[in-house]
């Protein structure tokens, strides 16, 4: 009996040890999942964050017609993105999109654009929480005041309608970047999608007016966006231009083989160019899933810091221009979640200050230094030929009666028609010539 109390004793003993050891592996457990989120939302607010892409306007457009007098934009239901989100989130500086869609390319998409940046520069002017900025010198001056810096980035280059001189009207609204292509090709450059059929070459996947683009961007100081362009366009971007450029919101392909993501040899060119890839959120780009976590998210992140190290990534969310994020990352509010799983991984609170603003701050200086070197060049009066445009809905200014004439005759009988003309002239000018 005796020996049976021993025994019994002995194993409640054991069991009260191993109860208080399970006890304590979770309350370590606890604490340090405690002191790991606290260090990444006081690295967030040490370092706050500048985000390559958002497109709220896209969703103020869509759900609310553009009316800010009718919404508060502290607090929005139905979208990702609001005041009271980006402050939760530590965003600092956030470069708001300027989308329209690729269905307008030949139509009014230059009209579209001019309303989207307005909708911006309301939202960035008329809410004391935002600043609109245009320069390094003024990010980082809205970053002392506590406000929320705006940047303004025209999406898909379909917006200028293949015009230099539209391109550098966007910059004096103060549109600071612009990616080349969306998910339609324009007459220069190439999409990474193939769901628009236009605009199809072979072997020119940017033409000779497309990098006249770049650079007239590079001479303005504009940043140079390759996400959404095929990987031929980037190719070819990467090696014309002279300012370093950005893929605003792509991932890796190596760890999702989707095409909009960038593959490990282009992340190479892009190394050597100085630009800056900034991971998107997007769950499809993400795990190639509808659904996705943040341990994907974050397989994205190391695999590029393997390929080309912490200094060229960044952080370019896409909220709002999608209906599916990782869990736990559904909003602007939740990018400590991230930061919180990288420090998990070893990540140096060095590493995450580049990839959190001192990256994209390198790039955008740098850009502006190419602008200064190149503060000699007159304007670009290159102009794309009509043939390559197809556009119906673009006019030519001519007298109306050459554009009579080139519009109704076939190409040899405007040619007939332009030396009847020249014989005419002489004809005329030869009998001015005779006496009384």
């Amino acid at each position: 009996m005796s020996c049976r109390k021993t025994i019994l004793g002995a194993s409640c003993s054991l069991c009260m040890l191993s109860l208080r050891a399970l006890l304590a592996f979770s309350l370590c457990r606890f604490i340090s999942g405690y002191a790991e989120k606290e260090r990444a939302h006081n690295l967030t607010y040490k370092y706050p964050l500048i985000d390559g892409h958002n497109d709220i306007a896209l969703q103020l457009r869509i759900l609310h017609n553009n009316k800010l007098s009718k919404i508060n934009l502290t607090h929005l239901n139905k979208v990702a993105t609001d005041i009271s989100r980006l402050r939760a989130g530590h965003v600092q500086t956030q470069m708001f999109a300027v989308y329209v869609l690729c269905g307008a390319q030949k139509m009014d998409a230059v009209r579209l654009t001019l309303e989207q940046i307005d909708v911006v520069r309301r939202m960035c002017t008329e809410f004391p929480d935002f600043e609109l900025v245009t320069s390094t010198q003024e990010l980082r001056a809205s970053a002392m005041n506590k406000k929320i810096a705006c940047l303004i980035s025209i999406e898909g280059g379909h917006s200028i309608d293949s015009s230099l001189p539209a391109l550098r009207m966007f910059y004096l609204l103060g549109v600071r970047s612009m990616s080349l292509t969306h998910s339609c090709n324009t007459p220069w450059a190439e999409s990474s999608s193939t769901f628009y059929d236009v605009f199809i070459r072979h072997n020119n996947s940017l033409t000779t007016f497309g990098k006249a683009v770049v650079d007239e961007m590079n001479r303005l100081g504009m940043i140079v966006d390759i996400s959404h362009t095929s990987w031929g366009t980037a190719s070819a971007v990467l090696k014309h231009s002279k300012a370093p450029v950005i893929f605003s919101h792509s991932s890796s392909y190596t760890i999702c083989n989707h095409s909009r993501n960038v593959p490990d040899w282009l992340l190479h060119d892009l190394k050597k160019n100085r630009g800056l890839i900034m991971v998107n959120f997007y769950s499809p780009f993400v795990s190639c899933k509808s659904e996705a976590n943040v341990f994907h998210l974050a397989d994205h992140f190391d695999h590029i810091k393997r390929v080309i190290g912490a200094e060229s990534i960044g952080i370019g969310g896409d909220f709002d221009g999608g209906n599916s994020f990782p869990e736990g990352l559904e909003d602007v509010s939740k990018y400590p979640v991230i930061i919180q799983e990288l420090l998990k991984r070893n990540w140096t609170e060095d590493e995450l200050a580049n990839v959190l603003r001192r990256n994209f701050l390198r790039v955008f200086e740098e850009v502006e230094g190419v602008r200064d070197y190149l503060r000699w060049k007159k304007p670009s009066e290159e102009e794309i030929p009509l043939q390559e445009v197809e556009n119906p809905c673009r006019s030519v200014l001519q007298h109306p009666s050459l554009r009579k004439l080139s519009s109704n005759q076939s190409p040899s009988l405007r040619a007939e028609g332009s030396l009847n003309l020249l014989y005419l002239g002489l004809v005329l000018l030869f009998s001015l010539s005779l006496p009384g």
